[in-house]
């Protein structure tokens, strides 16, 4: 029987994206177990989610550091403390290092159809632009900014009255799905990335 995945989460904010993985673990319907949950900075919910679900926690921030390369190399060595299997980046608004990315293969969420509108402003940027469709995105972090190679995507359509705040909630639905089904999957299957293209559970993406 294939042991679970071990899964270590890193966030900045609210951490649903955490809880959904949580909650789906909770519920038997994930072969994967958080293992950690890590923060670049004191008081996130997502520490306090991680928290009441039993999960051990650690902060490193960036302002800790004399620099930005100095950092990388200790939050590399904070979540080699709990040798993950996968790196998930939930809400986790700093660019990762080659030491972390040369580690391990670490996953992400955006919330727009990449490439379109990546950055910290993906739902204002689309509404902005005009689009009918938008979308959320589940990608491998590459050193880019949301540029890595892309394993899923999932459709939201723009409705004529939306705001950025109504339509960031209907893609944050579908982004916490969208992310326990990818888990599930290169859990179960596991994956294997062919240039810009990602095998996952002998699927290729």
């Amino acid at each position: 029987m294939r042991a679970p995945l071990r899964l270590l989460v890193l966030v900045s904010g609210a951490g649903s994206l955490l809880q959904a993985l949580i909650d789906a673990e909770a519920a038997g319907s994930l072969a994967a177990q958080v293992v950690a949950v890590g923060a670049d900075r004191e008081g996130t919910t997502g520490l306090e989610r991680a928290s009441a679900a039993g999960v051990p926690t650690f902060v490193e921030p960036v302002s800790a550091h004399a620099d930005r390369a100095t950092w990388d190399r200790a939050l590399a060595d904070r979540v080699g403390e709990h040798a993950p299997d996968l790196v998930i980046t939930a809400g986790f608004m700093k660019i990762l290092g080659p030491r972390l990315l040369g580690r391990w293969t670490v996953l992400n969420t955006h919330p727009a159809l990449l490439p379109s509108f990546p950055g910290a402003h993906g739902v204002r940027d689309a509404l902005a632009y005009g689009v009918r469709v938008t979308g959320s995105t589940a990608h491998l972090v590459d050193a880019g900014v949301d540029t890595g190679p892309i394993i899923e995507q999932r459709v939201v359509a723009i409705a004529d009255d939306d705001t950025e705040a109504t339509l960031h909630e209907r893609i944050k639905a579908v982004e916490r799905e969208m992310l326990v089904d990818v888990v599930t999957a290169m859990a179960t299957g596991g994956w294997q990335v062919e240039g810009r293209r990602v095998r996952v559970g002998g699927a290729v993406g």
